[in-house]
């Protein structure tokens, strides 16, 4: 294995990345450095999450970039708050002895006019979120005519935010002869666009296949029925005691309800999702880093550049639509060559999805089945076991208050403590799980209707909004998912149009996404739902109202 003086770094950067604990290089450093210190080539680096692609471009940078011109020289744009800063502290820590370098950080949900005031005083390298550098770059505060080096940083997810336009912006703004290094798990189509026009016969590095996920993560499904997914969940982490893990939902909602119940039901969790503002954003992750919130409850966009190490389980509450997205979510375990687990907590109509990421990743997926009543007890217990064993005795401290505990334990035998003693946790869990049913479901569909309804398979409904409202198929997604109060897996194909739209519903949530759609608005227009195809004259008021109630009992349940 090479050593960092080996890839052409210098002394003093060598030095300092000792002194931060770092020996030897990851693969992607070992490769990306020598070729980016030539100064004059543009590099596209395909990489896992958590391998040290921020290194990778980093120290290049420090060594070509001239502390002692004012100018911008450097720009480095990622998706996210939190990975900016996670940048600007890695290069703040690599680069201790450029007593000159000054490096900016800017980005949305803080004080603009503070950014303002460190870029005007100079920065060698800007690290920016595409938002606040547009904004910046509107007002002309930022100057990117100096710019030599362009890093897009997680650009597979900065496209999948939308950041398209924004990115295409910022690089026709820096000069044509800028050397750009993209870093990205994944290669979608947008992304290969970036290279095509923004790049010169770019070198490439690629860590394992594309696609492909972190060898060192075991992935692993549960099958159960779409109303037990919660207790699954929840029996999934009673049984894993050392959890530390992130939760992934599809909508803001679902995050925010599964959020609610874990710590109503006792667990230490929380949410992030997009409604959060920046002080409750950064309260959360603050926490989770600080490993006093044990479990993470995320939407994906929400939880985009979270890198928190240790991380040993990403749960995934409804498998992801794009396999891109499911490549993130499982890279946020098994990083920097630890392994972890990421869990799939499916219904039988989700196998395919399981299918088709098993030939993406070329990897097989292992089965695992949801715990029994008996088994959580008997691990709890075990767990609890464990931790008396381990803990560590401050003689010292606890020998004066000893007497008083030996002599209210006198007339108890030693098997008597263990037992009561056990039991303090244990009863509870106990009383819980008694006559706890399984949950476990076959992996094989099977689809169970009344005699009348044999013909129901799936309806297919219009809404009167599609690309004119600015709308996409993901959002749309959310739109119908939010507003109709329903998971994602629900929903089938969607046709999105230019003023309006169809998509595909499974029967039994057709009535209850119809009725809360009524009264809806999108930018001051009613949202309008109408069942379409050969179905509809059989779908009457009588059957919506057997199946989900009355409308007034519905709308109770929204406000």
């Amino acid at each position: 294995m090479k050593s960092f003086e080996s890839l052409g770094l210098s002394g003093h950067l060598v030095e300092a990345i000792r002194q931060l604990g770092f020996e030897s290089p990851t693969p992607i450093q070992e490769k990306a450095i020598p070729v980016l210190l030539k100064g004059n080539v543009d590099l596209v680096g395909l990489a896992q999450t958590g391998t040290g692609k921020t290194a990778a471009f980093g120290l290049p940078l420090l060594e070509l970039v001239d502390e002692n011109l004012r100018s911008t020289q450097a720009l480095v744009i990622a998706p996210t708050r939190e990975l900016s800063v996670q940048i600007t502290n890695d290069l703040e820590n690599f680069s201790k002895s450029f007593k000159r370098l000054n490096i900016v950080t800017v980005y949305g949900g803080a004080s603009i006019r503070d950014q303002i005031v460190k870029v005007k005083r100079g920065a060698q390298i800007i690290i920016a979120t595409p938002g606040r550098l547009m904004d910046l770059l509107s007002r002309k505060v930022v100057d990117l005519t100096s710019v030599k080096y362009v890093v897009l940083d997680e650009a597979d997810e900065m496209l999948n935010m939308g950041f398209k336009e924004d990115i295409d912006e910022i690089l026709t703004t820096t000069p044509a002869d800028k050397n750009v290094w993209l870093f990205s798990a994944t290669m979608p189509r947008e992304v290969r666009e970036i290279a095509k026009n923004y790049m010169r016969s770019p070198e490439e590095l690629t860590m394992g296949e594309r696609n492909q996920g972190n060898e060192n993560i075991d992935h692993q499904y549960i099958v159960v029925d779409e109303r037990d997914k919660y207790l699954a969940l929840k029996r999934f982490v009673d049984n894993t005691p050392d959890i530390f893990g992130v939760i992934f939902c599809r909508t803001k909602v679902d995050t925010q309800k599964i959020a609610e119940h874990l710590i109503k039901d006792g667990y230490n969790a929380d949410a992030l999702h997009g409604d959060l503002s920046q002080q409750q954003r950064d309260r959360v992750m603050k926490s989770f880093k600080n490993k006093t919130l044990q479990l993470l409850v995320a939407t994906d966009v929400a939880a985009r550049g979270i890198d928190v190490n240790n991380i040993t389980h990403v749960v995934h509450m409804n498998m992801p639509d794009e396999m891109e997205y499911y490549t993130h979510r499982s890279g946020r375990t098994a990083r920097a060559g630890k392994k972890g687990i990421s869990l799939a907590i499916i219904s039988k109509r989700e196998m395919g999805r399981i299918q088709q990421v098993e030939r993406g990743l070329k990897r097989k997926f292992t089965r695992t089945m949801v715990p029994t009543g008996d088994e959580v007890c008997q691990n709890k217990l075990l767990a609890l076991v464990h931790k008396v064993k381990q803990v560590e005795v401050n003689e010292e401290e606890i020998d004066s208050f000893l007497p008083e505990v030996y002599h209210e334990l006198r007339d108890l035998s030693k098997e008597d403590i263990i037992k009561r003693f056990a039991s303090i946790e244990f009863n509870r869990f106990l009383e819980y799980y008694r006559d706890a049913r399984d949950l476990n479901k076959s992996e094989k569909r099977t689809f169970e209707f009344e005699e009348e309804d044999r013909y129901l398979t799936g309806d297919r409904v219009f809404i009167n909004v599609g690309k004119m409202d600015g709308l996409e198929k993901g959002s749309l997604l959310d739109l119908i998912c939010d507003f109709g109060e329903v998971t994602k897996t629900a929903i089938g194909k969607i046709d999105l149009k230019g003023a309006y739209s169809f998509f595909e519903i499974e029967k039994n949530f057709t009535g209850l996404v119809m009725k809360n759609f009524e009264g809806v608005e999108l930018r001051g227009r009613k949202v309008r739902l109408e069942l379409t195809g050969p179905h509809k004259e059989k779908y009457s008021e009588k059957k919506k109202e057997r199946f989900y109630g009355t409308k007034s009992a519905t709308r109770k349940k929204r406000r």
